[in-house]
């Protein structure tokens, strides 16, 4: 079963075929997703590498954790699964603080 690593401290110019390349080279590389910002579309310095398999995945945070890639220490371990978001600001009924006689209520 494919096992997803979190590779962070990554250099902004770094790309998804230079992770692909150095992960390659403990295992099969089934994925890889840089992390990047909506508006500038510029690399936010982490990403996700999954491996095919548990022991690939454990071989690559054993042997990159820490390791020095585009002079920068990189950090490699187990990514953990997305919590579940609530909706945050906003996200609930519209509470509207002034009176407005135009606005009917329901």
């Amino acid at each position: 079963m494919a096992k997803k690593l979190y590779v962070g401290n990554l250099s902004y110019s770094t790309t998804q075929e230079q992770l692909q390349t150095l992960f390659s080279q403990v295992g099969k590389v089934a994925e890889v997703t840089l992390i990047t910002d909506r508006e500038t579309g510029r690399s936010k310095g982490f990403g996700f590498v999954e491996m095919e398999t548990e022991e690939q995945a454990q071989e690559a945070i054993k042997r990159f954790n820490g390791h020095n890639f585009e002079n920068r220490a990189l950090t490699v371990n187990e990514a953990r699964p997305r919590e579940e978001r609530s909706g945050g600001f906003g996200g609930g009924q519209r509470r509207d603080s002034r009176p407005d006689s135009r606005r009917s209520r329901f």
